[in-house]
């Protein structure tokens, strides 16, 4: 599956959404700002498809997210991304739950939900403080004297797969295995990360052949872990009668829980890491007083909005702020506007770790919203709150010390080199 590169387009001073360059410079905030206010619903043509509708209203996204029967997630129509999943896929896969509408999407979430449950996500708080430990214990060593650290890849992208290798039931040493994968998956617009069609499609069977190995043996000596789950669950056919998963629908739903299981952590946790050095004020706070971090977090998501986007596509002709929406137009859910949105909260624009403190306040959408809303979102916030009390704790002067190098890419907030200093 060979994700299409984003082609750009001359838009006489209008602004492309799908240009990857306007994230990679930060400049998409400006941008959005300028849409809600002028344009919510805004068209965006495209070069190499039909366009599509950006949608930048915080309430817009929420009230799209709730309606599947008329904005649709299935990959018959499109699927999830704004590029046509159908026309990508070469063998005509079947898709994982995030392309699909409800009843099947609910069917599929059911498989996984046991991991997720309330109660198995609070057990593996002591094991993420351990891994939390250790990496910091890491971080310490190579900062010493001084010295600049990679962060990314020293704690940001180390914590959420061995997280991810839990989940799975595999040895942390698959990490940088999945890792790679993950970012070969939402990297079409990064030559680093896509170096190649031929890299990705290789890419793609070893992953495949990853999974394929873990299916035989969970199928065989079947444990707690999510892919015995998806083995042994049962799906509801077009009759209504329970069959187990296929094996090409159990594909899709590995590399969706790769990507899903570490990229929105990830790229919250060096996203927050810079907002706490942009904005030392509240940094101060949370040192200050750490029962604060549960608040800061949902900030952190809010402000980071690692996933920037979602697709959805028009079942019927609907209307959106007096627009007139057709029968299968393409309607483009900007989460990183949404949760910039001037009438969901008072001065979105500053950073305030207390903000959550308010009961009242405006729910941000770095999970999604609706039945779509993210399954992992539990063990995300979990991550993200005992990295930053450890982190706070022993580094209270961390800070970024250099240019960030950010992830090109219209989908993913990502980034992928930040250095830092500290002193223990």
């Amino acid at each position: 599956m060979l994700r299409p590169k984003a082609e750009k387009l001359d838009l006489e001073g209008r602004p492309d959404l799908k240009d990857p360059d306007l994230y990679m410079r930060n400049a998409h905030h400006e941008v959005f700002q300028r849409l809600r206010a002028q344009e919510p619903v805004y068209w965006n043509p495209e070069a190499d498809a039909a366009g599509f509708w950006a949608i930048t209203r915080h309430d817009d996204i929420e009230a799209i997210s709730k309606n599947p029967k008329v904005f649709s997630s299935a990959k018959e129509n499109g699927g999830h991304r704004i590029f046509n999943e159908n026309e990508i896929d070469e063998n005509n896969t079947e898709a994982s739950m995030i392309s699909m509408d409800p009843p099947g999407h609910a069917a599929y979430r059911r498989m996984v939900t046991p991991g997720f449950v309330p109660k198995r996500i609070s057990n593996m708080e002591d094991r993420i403080r351990a891994r939390v430990t250790r990496l910091l214990d890491q971080l310490a060593e190579k900062g010493k004297g001084g010295n600049e650290v990679e962060f990314v890849s020293a704690v940001a992208a180390a914590l959420p797969i061995e997280v991810l290798a839990e989940l799975f039931g595999v040895p942390e040493s698959d990490g940088p295995k999945l890792f790679e994968w993950s970012n070969a998956t939402v990297g079409e617009d990064d030559p680093e990360l896509r170096v190649s069609d031929d890299y990705m499609r290789q890419c793609i069977i070893e992953m495949a052949t990853y999974a394929a190995g873990l299916w035989q043996q969970r199928l065989a000596a079947p444990g707690e872990d999510l892919i015995s789950m998806l083995a042994h669950s049962k799906i509801p056919n077009a009759e209504g009668k329970a069959e187990p998963m296929s094996f090409p629908a159990y594909i899709g739903t590995f590399i969706l829980l790769v990507v899903a299981g570490n990229e929105t952590t990830r790229n919250s946790i060096s996203g927050g890491l810079l907002a706490l050095s942009e904005f030392p004020e509240e940094r101060k706070k949370l040192l200050d007083n750490p029962a604060l971090i549960p608040s800061a977090v949902q900030e952190i998501v809010r402000w980071v909005s690692p996933v920037l986007h979602m697709r959805r596509t028009a079942t019927e002709d609907t209307e959106i702020r007096g627009q007139t929406i057709r029968k299968g137009d393409k309607v483009v859910m900007w989460y990183a506007s949404a949760n910039r949105d001037e009438d969901a909260w008072d001065e979105p624009f500053r950073f305030d770790v207390t903000r959550y403190t308010n009961p009242q306040a405006a729910t941000q959408l770095g999970f999604g919203a609706g039945q779509h809303f993210c399954l992992g979102s539990r063990l995300a916030e979990l991550q993200l709150k005992v990295l930053f009390e450890e982190l706070l704790k022993r580094f209270p002067d961390i800070h970024v010390s250099g240019p960030v190098r950010r992830l090109r890419s219209n989908f993913i907030a990502g980034i992928k080199e930040m250095p830092v200093r500290l002193t223990a």
